[in-house]
């Protein structure tokens, strides 16, 4: 079976303006417990929904041997929007710390405006340690996102969701440092 080459671009592509309803309705459907449960809900499957399709706009290139350079490029900004509304929304609702959102949005988009300042050179594909990030972020802000708190209570949710995230800055911290050394080597290697 044969599918547009361009689908899975138009697939990275539609995680864009999901990022900004999904955010929307998160920042509208407020902190859990306090909020209308309903945007919370339709928020937090947006992201789950919307995050999923990283998988499959990957694997739809790599299964039918159409991966593109723009692909590589805007695959880790869409997910980096994606994500980062999520921890940004959470943040504002007072549901995880600042500090650990500002580090991990200054990782995130440290290295991709890294990445648009090298792309006319060569496009960096994301290596195993950001896509094992991108799924672990993922699965945290999914937990985070749903009020699951209604069904296992405020404290059980808090600390998951504590944990989770603490688990989310290592792993984002070391795929930076990971990143960083692998273009120092790129780049002793090159000259």
């Amino acid at each position: 079976m044969a599918i547009p080459r361009q689908l899975p671009n138009a697939i990275t592509v539609a995680r864009i303006p999901l990022a900004v309803v999904f955010f929307v309705l998160l920042v509208l459907g407020g902190t859990y417990g306090l909020g209308n449960p309903t945007m919370r809900w339709t928020a937090g499957v947006l992201f789950i929904v919307a995050i999923s399709t990283d998988w499959v706009d990957g694997y739809l290139a790599r299964r039918y041997d159409i991966v593109s350079d723009f692909g590589k490029l805007w695959d880790p900004i869409a997910d980096k929007l994606l994500t980062g509304a999520g921890f940004l929304g959470l943040a504002i609702l007072a549901e995880v710390n600042w500090w650990i959102v500002v580090i991990i949005l200054v990782r995130e988009w440290g290295i991709t405006i890294h990445r648009l300042m090298i792309s006319r050179e060569h496009v960096v594909a994301a290596a195993w340690m950001g896509k094992l990030k991108t799924a672990v972020q993922g699965v945290a802000l999914g937990w985070a996102l749903l009020p699951l708190h209604t069904f296992i209570g405020i404290p059980a949710w808090t600390l998951v969701t504590a944990v989770l995230m603490v688990v989310v800055l290592v792993l984002t911290v070391a795929s930076g440092i990971d990143y960083i050394v692998a273009q120092v080597r790129g780049a002793r290697s090159g000259s």
